[in-house]
């Protein structure tokens, strides 16, 4: 790896990127160095989504990552966080986020104690809001955290389930998105000097809006196939029988075509794995997967149908079976 400029392309027309860039961290300087990267890792991408996660660190983009649930968009943050050697900063999103809780708030009780420790010096009167509301009193959340960047190296900043946010906070991050700026009326405008890697990632319960789009490069996050299942099972738990990792991603893949509430995504697949490992299991059978289903789906529903006096469950692995033996 060796050292590559950024090209800040926030501000200006995607022709005329060329006027400011930044440097401040060793990127990769190919996708095949970055996907190494990745794998070293433990995390196995496509070469699309390397190509997405390359450009963003390229030309500073931030990329939206978008998929069901389960499917790796979160991972690719703290990955890449590891595969840079920088912080990860997250910040989770939830209905009703604000300012206060995602960018700053000031530090109340150290500013009235503040007040009263002049009030006893009698220096009451000399006390203004500049001496109160400084940066001195400013607690910082993670995104002005991740604008500050005190050690000089840009951490990634992972925003995680940015729909469940509400659209006015969604409209607060253009600013930040748009120039790594946050404003605080009270102090002014404060400007990243080394900007973060922004990673957001979305499950698509609402849609995110096409302005907060527009700032951002996009990539969907689907489910892996077959091979790239097995490749992610077995790097993530190497002890997992060779015969059960198979026939484990046989299964999931088989039930994805299922008519569930919520398929299982490859969260699902690694924790239902690893519990049929800790039981002792090495191949597949009804009984095994009627009694650890709680690990790979979530729904009552879903549950019921493979429980069912239809024998889901078995029939699903006798179908398995069949295709594999074919």
């Amino acid at each position: 790896m060796r050292p590559s400029p950024c090209v800040n392309l926030f501000s200006l027309p995607h022709s005329t990127c060329h006027e400011k860039t930044y440097t401040s961290l060793p990127l990769p300087d190919s996708i095949d160095s970055l996907q190494a990267a990745f794998e070293q890792e433990a995390y196995i991408a496509d070469r699309d989504l390397m190509v997405a996660v390359f450009l963003s660190l390229r030309l500073c983009r931030p990329l939206l990552l978008e998929g069901e649930a389960g499917v790796g968009k979160t991972e690719v943050a703290k990955t890449l966080a590891k595969a840079l050697g920088t912080n990860l900063i997250r910040l989770q999103c939830y209905e009703g986020l604000d300012v206060n809780t995602a960018v700053y708030e000031w530090d109340y009780p150290r500013q009235m104690l503040e007040i009263r420790l002049r009030e006893a010096k009698g220096e009451v009167k000399g006390t203004t809001s500049r001496n109160i509301f400084t940066e001195e009193f400013l607690l910082r959340r993670p995104l002005l955290q991740a604008l500050e960047a005190p050690s000089g190296v840009a951490p990634v900043l992972l925003i995680d389930e940015i729909d469940r946010a509400d659209e006015e906070f969604e409209a607060y991050l253009l600013e930040i998105l748009s120039d790594f700026t946050v404003t605080v009326p009270e102090i002014g405008t404060i400007r990243a000097t080394v900007p973060p890697r922004v990673i957001l990632t979305s499950n698509r319960t609402r849609e995110v809006h096409d302005a907060l789009k527009r700032r951002c490069l996009y990539h969907w996050i689907d489910y892996p196939d077959r091979a790239r299942e097995l490749a992610i099972l077995v790097r993530r738990l190497p002890d997992l029988p060779h015969d059960l990792a198979r026939e484990v991603v046989a299964y999931v893949q088989r039930l994805r075509e299922s008519d569930l509430t919520k398929v299982p995504g490859i969260a699902e697949t690694i924790d239902w794995a690893a519990a049929l490992m800790a039981l002792g299991v090495r191949r597949l059978s009804a009984v095994d997967v009627e009694q650890t289903l709680g690990a790979l789906l979530k729904y009552q529903e879903d549950l019921a149908s493979l429980r069912g006096p239809a024998g889901g469950a078995a029939k699903l692995l006798d179908e398995v079976r069949a295709a594999e033996g074919k």
